[in-house]
């Protein structure tokens, strides 16, 4: 069968001499969405992958298993609680609050906000007293966060829209009549490409003018810090914190609001200048709980007292693990003897162990349904003897689960409210060698039953930011599975699988580690006779779209297909566009002669060569997309249509009004499902 004749794209003879070096670029003017030419070429690509598509094979498969919906952690105010819930027909959760006889009543309903299910809930977080509620949406796909405060009682809105939020946490204080929040500057006191950085921390008054607001942090320092910002429950200390872009590290200081006014608090050092994380925690009990990676790269808690919070006073109570991470905790003090919970993930797999909170010493563990998936442990702010967490994995809906620390077990609280069939599959963690001889963990999900030779397999990766890849349920996955095929996700160096020395170990000059691990992941793959090229397809999005972009571009003979999602291609220049000013301590800057050095060797838009056989590939981005703008993947697309020589297509999938993150479930069905029948036909399932 003959394939459809790519759309044509003009290149251009543009080249940048960066530091002694000559960078081109043909396709540059794909960068300006705006134009009629790209409108054009962005229009003939649509029309392509049209005809190229195909039936939608798995599409109601994947939304029947995703009818299971889900259920979220619950936060507790008093007697009230508050929680998120999709049902199986709804397109996204709802939050809703709790009364104490147990009346359920909806607070926030994106859809009720936006019949177009366009309209996305962000964040929230209710007041101390559970009497308002703050939540933040955006709209379309663009993540620019709104806030709105409503009185939980009557459901009425009474504050808002305040803009320019996003990613703003909110400290409310005592009584709900003010809080601490995170905002960038007007675009007026900006220059016009840095609206979407410099943020300030600032105490907004409710039922005052936001012009009121006093700002509070952030004046002078870099104007891609990313803040922190919280308030105790008895309204006495405030924590601020500081990291540059997406740093794994932070400043963190505290304040004593009783003795200095709000408005002008006094701020005291915690840790300022040191590459290490600090998390604060203020115990009921009086004292400063850090959780921290500062002389201990898996985590590890220490205790001080929040009036003289320096390092020098910490002292260890919960100290490194010697191969598991250390991700949360809470504490449990209404018993004789009070207790800290601390959940860990080992080896991506998560558990919780029982501590004495004095002494540290381990006194129990925490049982949990399988081997899965344990987040957000959560505990009544005014104390108790009960915990709740969330527990999910490869066949498990999301579930809430209680821990009552009195009798020492764990009971199903909330299930996800849709009830589906699971298909069986099996689930496996092997360990296999990379290029420099280290030990990396992949998990591979395959039908049940005795192997039937190599099957069409799909590898994934992630590899950045120091964010684990854990079990969860995923629709997708299991459609794939139960089709006959296998998933592999592969825990890489980049990662914080295993800690952050485990994620230094993928970033700036280390970056070429996490493309070795996962071409190791696939030759294990086809060595052990999982697979083979032929069949092999791998999958990433956003970070994991630059390692597959990766990839594709260093061993194309690999890989029979590719899905790039969202993808960091072009990163000589991915620094201009986006968000991608504050991901330079991630990956380098290409204006720093020796970081130039690192993008360039790997740059997957800059090693496109002529005349080579590349897989199949499909990149799937979206117009809204604020983060990674799609200018990455349409010049990657033209490059990789006008030099790859194979028969087996690249096309483009370009979708508009969503965005990076949470969409619509029919938009994920769709999503997916084109997705998977590309995979299918290329790998021949």
């Amino acid at each position: 069968m003959t394939r459809e004749p790519y759309p044509t794209a003009r290149r251009e003879d543009i080249v940048d001499i960066l530091h002694e070096t000559p960078v081109p670029d043909p396709y540059r003017w794909l960068e300006d969405p705006d134009s009629p030419e790209t409108k054009g070429w962005l229009d003939a690509q649509a029309e392509l992958f049209g005809a190229e598509r195909g039936p939608q094979r798995f599409k109601d498969r994947i939304a029947e298993l995703l009818r299971s919906g889900s259920v979220g952690v619950p936060a507790w105010r008093g007697e009230r609680y508050f929680f998120s819930r999709r049902t199986p027909d709804q397109e996204h959760a709802v939050y809703y609050v709790v009364e104490p006889d147990g009346t359920e009543r909806a607070l926030v309903d994106p859809m009720a906000l936006d019949p177009s299910g366009l309209t996305t809930l962000d964040a929230v977080q209710p007041d101390k007293e559970g009497r308002l509620l703050a939540y933040q949406i955006s709209v379309g796909g663009n993540e620019e966060s709104i806030l709105y405060i409503v009185d939980v009682a009557t459901g009425e809105r009474v504050e808002g829209p305040i803009d320019r939020c996003r990613y703003s946490p909110i400290a409310w204080l005592p009584g709900g009549e003010a809080f601490y929040y995170v905002r960038r500057l007007p675009s007026t006191e900006v220059p016009e490409n840095e609206t979407q950085f410099h943020r300030r921390v600032y105490l907004h008054r409710v039922g005052t003018s936001t012009e009121d607001d006093v700002m509070i942090f952030g004046q002078g320092l870099k104007m891609t810090n990313y803040y922190g910002v919280s308030v105790s429950r008895d309204g006495r200390w405030l924590q601020v914190s500081a990291h540059e872009g997406t740093a794994p590290r932070n400043d963190v200081w505290v304040a004593d609001l009783t003795a200095s006014p709000i408005e002008r608090p006094e701020l005291k050092v915690v840790q300022e200048g040191v590459d290490a994380q600090v998390g604060l925690y203020f115990g009921r009990d009086g004292r400063l709980y850090v959780h921290t990676d500062r002389d201990a790269s898996r985590g590890r808690v220490c205790v001080t007292d929040p009036a003289e919070p320096g390092y020098d006073t910490w002292r260890e109570l919960i100290p490194e693990h010697p191969e598991a991470v250390l991700s949360d905790f809470a504490i449990l003090d209404d018993l004789e003897s009070p207790v800290m919970l601390v959940g860990w993930t080992r080896h991506a797999i998560s558990e919780i162990t029982v501590h004495d909170l004095a002494t540290g010493e381990v006194v129990g563990e925490v049982p949990a349904p399988g081997l899965g998936s344990i987040g957000g442990i959560a505990e009544r702010p005014e104390g108790g003897h009960e915990a709740w967490f969330g527990y999910t994995d490869n066949t498990t809906p999301p579930t809430i689960q209680r821990y009552d620390a009195r009798t020492g077990e764990t009971t199903l609280w909330a299930a996800s409210p849709g009830a589906v069939e699971v298909p069986p599959v099996r689930t496996e963690q092997v360990v296999y060698r990379s290029k420099d001889g280290t030990d990396v963990r992949m998990l591979i999900i395959s039908p049940v039953g005795e192997a039937s030779g190599p099957r069409p397999t799909i590898l994934y990766g992630y590899g950045g930011f120091g964010l684990s890849m854990t079990p969860g349920y995923s629709a997708s996955i299991l459609t794939w599975v139960e089709a006959g095929g296998v998933y592999a996700i592969a825990n890489l160096r980049g990662g914080g699988e295993e800690g952050e020395e485990w994620h230094r170990a993928g970033m700036l000059a280390n970056k070429q580690n996490v493309f070795d691990d996962f071409h190791a992941a696939a030759e294990h793959l086809i060595a052990t006779g999982v697979t083979t090229r032929e069949q092999l397809g791998i999958s990433g999005g956003s970070n994991g779209g630059l390692l597959v972009g990766a990839a594709l571009t260093q061993r194309p003979e690999l890989y029979a297909a590719v899905v790039c999602s969202a993808p960091l291609l072009d990163m000589i220049r991915y620094e201009k566009f986006g968000l991608g000013a504050t991901w330079n301590v991630e990956y380098g800057s290409a204006d720093d002669p020796e970081q130039f050095g690192w993008l360039w060797g790997y740059s997957p838009y800059h090693h496109v060569s002529e005349s080579v056989a590349y897989p199949a590939t499909l990149f799937t981005v979206f117009q809204s997309d604020t983060r990674v703008h799609p200018l990455h993947a349409w010049k990657m697309c033209a490059a990789l249509q006008h030099a790859s020589t194979a028969d087996r297509p690249v096309l483009l999938r370009n979708e508009t009004e969503v965005g990076h993150g949470a969409r619509s479930v029919s938009r994920s069905v769709d999503l997916s499902a084109d997705t998977l029948t590309f995979l299918a036909k290329h790998t021949g399932l």
